[in-house]
């Protein structure tokens, strides 16, 4: 099969430091490849693949010194990807909603995974003019906001087995890996680790729109408590980072989409202590990978009983649902009943 994968712009794929759809994608293409399609990746010049790399960008746009105007780049990446239609047998989109209008019109069969939230009220105009692009979850949660789109699929996000090594040591921390953003929580896991004495090591980029947020309501917090704040680290640091780790805290204030971060910490064998929002309670098996939560004091008490997870059903259960090749094998099923199933 001959088939085009359409990256967004702002992150390398894979990414070199924070990104994890960009992540998703290239381990999506390079299973594709494995499994013996011709795979088309339209992405940054800088972006790493076996297959076909098509850029219209050096360099990812979130890490260059002048900022660039992202809707150029995308607008001529699009371009290019009309251009090579007719070469391709389907066209797998990640990058929203923003080819709509020229998808509609193409020939070449499409699907869209949809990587980010969808309770926003613009959204439903958006649909209902749309109301007939394949799309794709990556939660079954995701889509409860837009049940009556045309949706083909939910496909979980997954990851090569032998990307994250298994630790079988309880770690001596609290781990936060993300953004720091009000949706993502991080004032919760904060107290969870002042309430219980445990160090919290917090591995996140801040973006420019969060940056008073993050000086003025969360760097004042790291006084109260015992905290680490290590930035932005890289698939190499994550693997040490997570294996050492007592727990991922997860305490989402949003409906979470997928949250890569929670199958990449139970690789390693580290249970997750979420709040039950979005993707969460799918991802998570209460009392068996983890705890899912409703609240600070509920949180400190489960830090308690870590203990009685075993760290080896925590690696067992993302060998078993979310790996690279259980997602390439579901998109190949997807991309087969779009070209053959109507």
């Amino acid at each position: 099969m001959r088939i085009a994968q359409v990256s967004p712009l702002y992150e390398r794929v894979p990414p070199k430091l924070y990104g994890g759809t960009e992540r998703v994608i290239h381990y999506l293409t390079e299973e594709l490849i494995t499994l013996g399609h011709e795979t088309t990746l339209f992405a940054s010049g800088d972006s790493i693949t076996k297959g076909k790399l098509v850029s219209v960008i050096p360099e990812s746009l979130r890490l260059q010194k002048h900022k660039k105007d992202p809707m150029v780049y995308h607008i001529l990446m699009l371009e290019k990807v009309f251009q090579m239609a007719e070469s391709f047998d389907i066209i797998h989109y990640h990058i929203d909603f923003f080819h709509f209008p020229f998808s509609k019109r193409s020939k070449t069969k499409h699907l869209t995974t949809l990587h980010g939230r969808l309770d926003l009220p613009d959204l439903t105009l958006l649909y209902r003019e749309f109301d007939r692009i394949p799309v794709v979850s990556i939660s079954k949660a995701q889509r409860s906001f837009l049940p009556w789109i045309h949706w083909v699929g939910t496909v979980y996000h997954g990851i090569p087995t032998d990307l994250y090594p298994f630790y079988p040591g309880k770690g001596n921390y609290l781990a936060f890996v993300g953004r720091i953003s009000p949706e993502k929580g991080i004032e919760r896991a904060i107290e969870i680790a002042k309430r219980v004495g445990m160090d919290l090591k917090i591995a996140a980029k801040v973006d420019e729109v969060d940056k008073q947020y993050f000086l003025e309501v969360i760097l004042p917090l790291f006084k109260k408590a015992p905290v680490e704040f290590i930035g932005e680290i890289g698939e190499e640091e994550k693997k040490v980072f997570f294996g050492n780790a007592y727990a991922l805290l997860f305490p989402i204030n949003w409906p979470e989409p997928f949250g890569l971060v929670m199958i990449e910490a139970m690789a390693c064998g580290t249970p997750v202590i979420g709040w039950r929002n979005g993707s969460v309670p799918e991802i998570v098996i209460d009392g068996q990978t983890g705890y899912i939560i409703h609240s600070v004091e509920e949180g400190v008490k489960k830090i308690m009983d870590i203990d009685r997870i075993d760290r080896k059903e925590c690696r067992k259960h993302v060998l078993n649902h979310f790996t690279a090749r259980k997602m390439a094998q579901s998109y190949l099923s997807i991309y087969n009943n779009l070209l053959y199933g109507e």
